[in-house]
């Protein structure tokens, strides 16, 4: 790694892990709060893939030093780091959940009619339209699968300090979306609107029954073991899926012919994320703003950072 984006990008990796294992000690400290408990064999699981990843990655770059390539260091590192994020995130969101906060999905709903938005008549629009609650659906689907994906593409196309930025910009988002979600718990709009989903039945609520499930039953205790692969996101405000959809458009616009490809498919999350119950409107403004910040706060880092060693260079600036 003999180029000065290559080096910036080794020492933002190693600030990542800071939100990570942040993250990490609250789920640990929360865990022990609440009583909850996480069932072992499928987080040992993804454990155990990310630390073979970190290994890997770790082990090259000491055997090769700054002769490692970049392209297998970042790309092995950073999906590691990705997991192990998303390891923490999903239980960490369901002690959040736990505190049993008053839920706000009246004054959400209130905040939406507000705006002149109101997410009934949106709902029955695409319920009458099943090509497009279909589309929706396939669309709302697709936070999954850019989260190896940007690693991989930043990788290799040498974009090493933008994949580093984009990890920090979205443990950021993530780790405020949690906080802000156990003070302003909510289910969702079909909740808030006593609508029942079989008065909907193009549109796929599968998400919202998943949210509604494990909310009510984490609220009066009945849900006690957490599985990893069975969890359902049950966080509404802020929108992590609007947050993340403009983390992939930013993290992956200056590639060229992928960066409108994700763009378009990013908007499309967007729109689908308040018809499938889970979200308000307000969610999901609110997810595109948190978002912005996160990015914004990456970013002012990396500047005052490279201030600050003055080392600062034209093509690096670029890749940002």
């Amino acid at each position: 790694m003999l180029d000065t984006d290559a080096r910036t990008a080794w020492q933002l990796f190693h600030l990542n892990w800071l939100p990570i294992l942040g993250m990490g000690i609250l789920l640990a400290l929360g865990l022990r709060a609440t009583g909850l408990r996480l069932e072992p064999v499928a987080y040992g699981v993804a454990v155990a893939i990310a630390t073979l990843l970190l290994v890997l990655a770790y082990g090259y770059r000491i055997a090769k030093g700054e002769l490692a390539d970049p392209k297998l260091v970042f790309s092995l590192g950073t999906i590691g780091q990705v997991i192990l994020t998303c390891a923490i995130v999903g239980p960490l969101s369901y002690v959040a959940g736990k505190l049993n906060w008053p839920l706000e999905d009246q004054a959400l709903l209130a905040i939406d009619r507000t705006l002149g938005l109101d997410p009934e008549p949106i709902a029955r629009y695409v319920n009458n339209h099943p090509w497009l609650a279909r589309t929706l659906a396939s669309s709302y689907g697709l936070i999954k699968f850019p989260l190896l994906g940007v690693p991989i593409v930043l990788a290799l196309t040498a974009r090493y300090v933008r994949l580093q930025l984009f990890l920090l910009a979205m443990s950021l988002a993530l780790a405020v979306t949690i906080a802000i979600s156990a003070i302003v718990p909510a289910i969702g709009t079909y909740y808030a609107l006593q609508l029942p989903a079989a008065h909907l039945p193009e549109i796929n609520t599968t998400v919202y029954a998943g949210q509604l499930r494990d909310i009510l039953a984490l609220r009066d205790g009945g849900l006690r073991e957490l599985r990893l692969f069975s969890l359902s996101g049950i966080v509404s405000f802020p929108s992590f899926h609007a947050a993340s959809a403009v983390l992939y458009m930013w993290a992956l616009w200056p590639v060229r012919g992928i960066g409108g490809i994700a763009a378009a498919l990013s908007l499309l999350m967007i729109a689908a994320t308040p018809v499938m119950g889970a979200h308000y409107i307000v969610d999901v403004l609110a997810g595109i703003a948190l978002a912005m910040a996160s990015i914004w706060a990456a970013k002012l880092y990396l500047g005052r950072s490279r201030a600050v060693r003055g080392s600062a260079t034209p093509a690096s600036s670029a890749a940002c």
